[in-house]
């Protein structure tokens, strides 16, 4: 595996072990979970689980009608949903504990654009132990939490969240070990 490396092996091994960094070499390990298996219906239809989303980010928002942090957020999971949506988010909003009726109510006088779960349809709630709202947790493009935000926060907390698994799928190799060489000096 090694043995092609430019460096020696005990050097190598040693940085991978202590996340040092090598010269012409960035090594870093990729700590993250997969995200627990899942399966959701949307309320137009759609079913999403773990396959589904693989090759997105996607933040989770469980929240509840009566949940007055929850409504601050929307206009920033708007925003947020907006901005990126091309570059590969995907936001689900899941609402815990209330009924279609009360949900359906609800989203006519607060449309949004994300998608929107409710809880008999899914597992989510019970996998995560969202007992709080608003419950931010971050998938990154391979599946992997990439990180949570317990309470509301607005736009600017979100995107400090979402830094977390970057947007541009170049930043995000969530593969394990990732190599980048240097540039070569001529």
């Amino acid at each position: 595996m090694l043995r092609h490396c430019p460096i020696s092996r005990r050097r190598a091994l040693a940085a991978i072990g202590y996340g040092l960094s090598i010269p012409g070499i960035v090594l870093a390990l990729d700590s993250r979970q997969p995200a627990p298996k899942f399966h959701a219906k949307t309320m137009d239809g759609e079913t999403i689980n773990n396959d589904s989303i693989h090759g997105k980010v996607v933040l989770l928002q469980f929240w509840a009608t009566w949940c007055p942090y929850c409504k601050r957020d929307m206009p920033a999971l708007e925003s947020i949903g907006q901005e990126f949506e091309s570059q590969g988010l995907m936001i689900l909003g899941v609402n815990v504990g209330e009924s279609k009726k009360k949900v359906k109510q609800f989203l006519e006088q607060s449309p949004r654009s994300s998608k929107v779960i409710l809880m008999e349809d899914t597992n989510l709630a019970a996998v995560f132990e969202a007992k709080s709202f608003p419950l931010y947790v971050l998938i990154d493009r391979n599946g992997k939490l990439a990180g949570t935000q317990a309470g509301a926060g607005g736009e600017g907390a979100l995107r400090h969240l979402l830094r977390k698994a970057p947007l541009d799928s170049r930043e995000d190799s969530g593969e394990g070990v990732e190599l980048q060489s240097s540039p070569r000096r001529q």
